[in-house]
C-alpha cells in the first residue's frame, strides 16, 4: 500500500499548478501527504480491525491533524454531519476519492469476488454513485491482478471487459489537452493508462503525474498498480516514510506484515 502514498506524496505539489513534463524532482522537501494518504491508511485500519469502514473514514478524517481544506467540499460536509449529527448517509459521489483510497484493498484478499465485494463497500459509505463504485473495483482489481502476476495487457482487456473504460490511448496522446477530472470515469483510466504506459513503479508515477489533471490522487491510483506490478524499491519506501506521522507507519507497517509488499 505504500505505492499509493508515494504516489500521492510525489503529486501534492502538482495538484493546483500541473507540471506537463516527466522531468521533475521525484521526492521533493516541499512534498507532503495529502487526505489520499490519510485515506488509504484509514482503509488498511479497517480491513486489520474489522468494523464498519464509514467509522474509519470519519475518524481519520475528523482526527487527524490535516487541514480541511485537503478534502473534498462533499466529504467536508459528510465529516461534519458524521462528527455532529451521526449522519453516515452517502451524498452519491462519483468523485475519484473512492479510487485513491481502495489500495489496501487489492492487497488483503485473494479472490476476484472478495476484492470487488470489499472495493464496493469501502466506496458506497460516501461514493454511492455506480461511477464511484466502479472506480474503486476497477482500481483494486488492477492491483489484484497485477500481484497475481497478470500481464499489463491482461489487465488492460479485463479492466475493459468488466468496466467498460477506454484504455486505448496513451500518456503522450493525452498530455497536451488533458485537464482537471475530479471524478472516476474522467481519471481513474489516465491513471490505469499511466500504469500501463511505464517501465517501472517510479516511471508509471511520473507518467501520471507528467498528464496533469489531479495529480496527487492521479499519482495515488497509479502509485497503488504500480507497486504490486512492480514492487517498490526499498530505498524509496524509506524515503517516503518520512514524510508520515508514527501513526500511519504503524498501521502501515502492521498491514505489510499481515498482508506482504514487494
Amino acid at each position: 500500500m505504500v505505492g499509493s502514498i508515494i504516489g500521492d506524496i510525489v503529486g501534492s505539489i502538482y495538484e493546483f499548478g500541473n507540471i506537463k513534463t516527466k522531468d521533475f524532482e521525484f521526492l521533493s522537501d516541499e512534498c507532503s501527504y495529502t487526505d489520499d494518504s490519510i485515506l488509504t491508511v484509514a482503509t488498511a485500519d479497517w480491513i486489520l480491525n474489522g468494523g464498519e469502514v464509514a467509522q474509519y473514514y470519519n475518524r481519520y478524517g475528523n482526527e487527524n491533524p490535516y487541514p480541511y481544506g485537503g478534502y473534498g467540499e462533499s466529504f467536508k460536509i459528510w465529516l461534519i454531519k458524521t462528527s455532529r449529527q451521526g449522519d453516515y448517509r452517502p451524498y452519491n459521489s462519483c468523485g475519484n476519492g473512492s479510487a485513491m483510497r481502495v489500495g489496501p484493498v487489492g492487497w488483503a484478499f485473494n479472490n476476484r469476488e472478495k476484492v470487488l465485494a470489499k472495493a464496493k463497500e469501502s466506496a458506497e459509505c460516501t461514493h454511492n454513485h455506480p461511477e464511484g463504485i466502479k472506480g474503486a473495483q476497477a482500481t483494486a482489481l488492477c492491483i489484484f491482478m497485477a500481484r497475481q502476476g497478470a500481464s499489463k495487457e491482461e489487465i488492460r482487456n479485463e479492466i475493459e471487459r468488466t468496466f467498460g473504460y477506454n484504455l486505448r490511448f496513451t500518456c503522450d496522446e493525452i498530455r497536451p489537452s488533458y485537464t482537471w477530472g475530479g471524478t472516476c470515469q474522467d481519471s481513474v483510466p489516465q491513471a490505469i493508462v499511466s500504469f500501463l504506459d511505464g517501465n517501472d513503479f517510479e516511471d508509471c508515477v511520473r507518467n501520471a503525474i507528467s498528464i496533469g489533471g489531479d495529480s496527487d490522487t492521479i499519482g495515488c491510483i497509479t502509485g497503488s498498480i504500480a507497486e504490486a506490478f512492480y514492487g517498490v524499491p526499498v530505498e524509496l519506501r524509506e524515503r517516503a516514510m518520512l514524510y508520515l506521522p508514527d501513526g500511519f507507519k504503524t498501521v502501515i507497517t502492521e498491514f505489510e506484515n499481515k498482508y506482504g509488499y514487494r
